[in-house]
């Protein structure tokens, strides 16, 4: 698997997964190790090359319960998906449906009635993410928001 997370020994006690985006199944994890790298699980009932490669390309999803405890302000990706984008003057942009993961910063793809707006995950961009109100709050540079 190709882990999106900055602990990849944490596989090593997880007891289940879900596998799927769309109606995902639970899996129980008999057994995890690392190898070149990557992380490699065992699946209950997943018992041959042919089994485990029907869930090559699948979306691997841990239960909250068993997910790394986060520090204050920190968040999981999956958190900000839905929630409205505005500008700090409140002009509404959309709704943030996608991070896109890059190299030097995460981008937030936000759909509104203009169409799609790509916005980088920086502070100069990002003045606020407001959990309880269901806000991203953006400021945007000049040029960003008609590029």
């Amino acid at each position: 698997m190709i882990p999106h997370t900055d602990q990849p020994e944490r596989f090593g006690w997880l007891e289940e997964v879900y596998i799927g985006a769309e109606s995902p199944v639970l899996f129980e994890v008999e057994s995890a190790r690392v190898h070149k790298g990557r992380p490699l699980l065992k699946l209950a009932g997943c018992d041959s090359r042919e089994e485990a490669q029907k869930l090559s390309g699948k979306l691997l999803q841990v239960p909250e319960d068993q997910a790394i405890p986060l520090e204050e302000d920190e968040y999981f990706l999956f958190q900000l998906l839905g929630l409205e984008v505005k500008t700090v003057d409140g002009e509404s942009l959309g709704t943030l449906t996608e991070v896109i993961e890059t190299g030097a910063n995460n981008v937030f793809v936000v759909s509104g009635e203009t169409g799609e707006l790509l916005l980088p995950d920086i502070p100069e961009v990002i003045s606020e993410i407001d959990f309880e109100q269901n806000i991203v709050r953006v400021l945007p540079f000049p040029g960003l928001l008609n590029a």
